[in-house]
């Protein structure tokens, strides 16, 4: 296996992580874990993580921070709304052919008056901006990550 994991925008490339993935589970303080324990891999395989395509994506008005509303191709699941959090970095017509991670089976939120059926999954920046978690490469909408 390879001494580096490539990220896919630009190429760049970052360490592979050296301790266990169970480390990477270890509560610590503000990260949200509430009741302290270490989630189990049934807690992980309770979210259905999907990839889908936008395929329309629009400024979401009303919302108390900046958002757009898109619509995602999920291949047999059919096409699902949801908010997102994104506008620093994505433009709307930027994102409209981009294969996204989300979660498909939470319950439905209302935010700024649109109902979002799925959690499209981002990574904060550092500087207040989200970045989408992306395929690094194509994959067939509907796709279940494992």
């Amino acid at each position: 296996m390879s001494e580096r994991c490539v990220l896919f925008a630009g190429g760049a490339t970052l360490p592979r992580p050296r301790a266990s993935w169970r480390a990477a589970l270890v509560p610590r303080r503000g990260l949200g874990v509430r009741s302290g324990a270490l989630a189990t891999v049934e807690d992980f395989l309770a979210l259905d993580a999907r990839v889908g395509t936008i395929v329309s994506a629009q400024v979401l008005r009303g919302a108390r921070k900046p958002a757009f509303t898109l619509k995602i191709d999920f291949g047999e699941l059919g096409t699902r709304t949801s908010s997102a959090q994104i506008s620093e970095l994505y433009e709307t017509e930027d994102l409209v052919g981009l294969q996204v991670v989300a979660v498909v089976n939470l319950p439905p939120k209302r935010v700024a008056g649109l109902q979002s059926e799925v959690l499209v999954l981002a990574v904060g920046d550092g500087r207040g901006a989200n970045v989408l978690l992306i395929p690094e490469r194509p994959v067939p909408d509907g796709g279940r990550v494992s």
